[in-house]
């Protein structure tokens, strides 16, 4: 099976996180299905300067409003979905099992297809709402990871905190990097 990895990348402030997962999954030779929330990138090019026709090799970029895209289809086989970062609007139609685009839409076909789905969120503080969404996630089967990156590896740039939780991110579909020194005990 081809190494595809779809990405979300929603509104919420924090798209470097994205990008740098992107050019990470690319290095590594995975194919990057990207699907951006119309607000995602708008946030991605004003935080980056950087707009979807500077995306890596290997990203492909799949329309939002597409729902006859492959993505909708658990038949399209892919080793799951990060959605980073995720603005509370998606978590709670990822939640709820609705929405009319293809990002709620793919996500929904990756639960429903037993495949790992990382949800990333990045507002906070959280509202009871957000965190009775982000319980209902989990129940179905997805991974609720907090833009929280740790500080034991002695980060000395904000690359090194992004590259922490990206690092995190790829732990969870077992993809081997060398992101961040790995805690070794004292």
């Amino acid at each position: 099976m081809t190494k595809r990895m779809i990405v979300g990348l929603t509104g919420a402030s924090g798209s470097t996180y994205a990008l740098t997962l992107m050019r990470v999954l690319t290095a590594l030779d995975w194919q990057v299905e990207l699907v951006m929330s119309p607000t995602g990138e708008k946030v991605l090019t004003y935080e980056t300067g950087i707009e979807r026709a500077a995306f890596p090799e290997g990203v492909q970029i799949h329309e939002n409003t597409n729902l006859f895209s492959a993505l909708a289809s658990g038949s399209y086989r892919t080793h799951g979905m990060v959605v980073i970062p995720c603005s509370m609007n998606t978590l709670g139609l990822m939640a709820t099992g609705t929405g009319d685009h293809l990002l709620a839409r793919a996500a929904q076909v990756t639960l429903k297809e037993r495949r790992p789905l990382v949800v990333v969120p990045r507002e906070m503080p959280y509202n009871i709402i957000h965190l009775e969404n982000m319980l209902r996630l989990a129940r179905a089967g997805a991974t609720i990871m907090p833009a929280s990156p740790g500080f034991y590896h002695r980060p000395q740039e904000i690359q090194d905190l992004i590259n922490h939780v990206v690092g995190r991110v790829l732990d969870q579909f077992g993809i081997e990097h060398a992101l961040f020194q790995r805690w070794s005990g004292l």
